[in-house]
């Protein structure tokens, strides 16, 4: 009797453990949506990695290249990724752990093509419960002024949440990467929370 009431009670504990985050599904942009930014919803962080073919030591002996992580605060400002004297084993060895967590399970060159692009982590709060969209817009490097939308949708969602979003294999090699982006907090068709990239206009 008691190992019934223990699988009872383990089941949805392991359940919940093996679930994975759910999918953004392309959406078409119909529209501009009206922009009434509500204080209850916020983007806390917004974290950004760009994943390349080239290593991590190529990438430090080219010096046009950037640091792939970057970081950005209230309103989508970059924060410098170059690190100062006083945190430069910090900053390395975070973003020299970015390139194996992403390409964890990629066995095979097939495998770690369909990971490389663009990385998007949107950290953001909801102060009471509404039924919300995340949608990131974004414009890659060959189609110019083409803007692309990813959506999810969080119903009943109510305090700190972390949002996902990849336009990686063939949807960047093809198109290239992403050079301006805006994410939004959608509630009954309006935004009530933006940020997004310098370049996005």
């Amino acid at each position: 009797m008691t190992s019934r009431i223990a699988l009872l009670v383990l089941l949805p504990i392991a359940i919940s453990f093996g679930a994975t985050p759910p999918r953004p599904t392309l959406v078409n942009r119909s529209g501009q949506l009206p922009v009434e930014l509500n204080r209850d919803f916020k983007f806390r962080k917004t974290k950004l990695y760009l994943l390349t073919e080239q290593e991590q030591g190529q990438e430090k002996a080219n010096p046009d290249q950037q640091n792939n992580v970057q970081t950005a605060g209230k309103g989508g400002k970059l924060a410098s990724t170059a690190p100062s004297s006083k945190s430069t084993t910090v900053q390395d060895a975070s973003i020299r752990f970015e390139r194996p967590y992403r390409l964890f399970g990629a066995v095979t060159k097939l495998d770690q093509r369909e990971r490389m692009g663009n990385y998007f982590d949107f950290f953001w709060r909801a102060r009471r419960i509404a039924d919300l969209s995340v949608r990131l817009e974004y414009k890659q490097e060959k189609l110019h002024a083409h803007v692309q939308a990813q959506e999810l949708f969080y119903p009943a969602a109510r305090g700190n949440y972390k949002t996902e979003f990849r336009v990686i294999g063939d949807d960047y090699f093809d198109d290239g990467r992403v050079i301006a982006w805006r994410c939004s907090l959608i509630e009954n068709g309006r935004i009530v929370a933006e940020t997004h990239s310098y370049l996005w206009q």
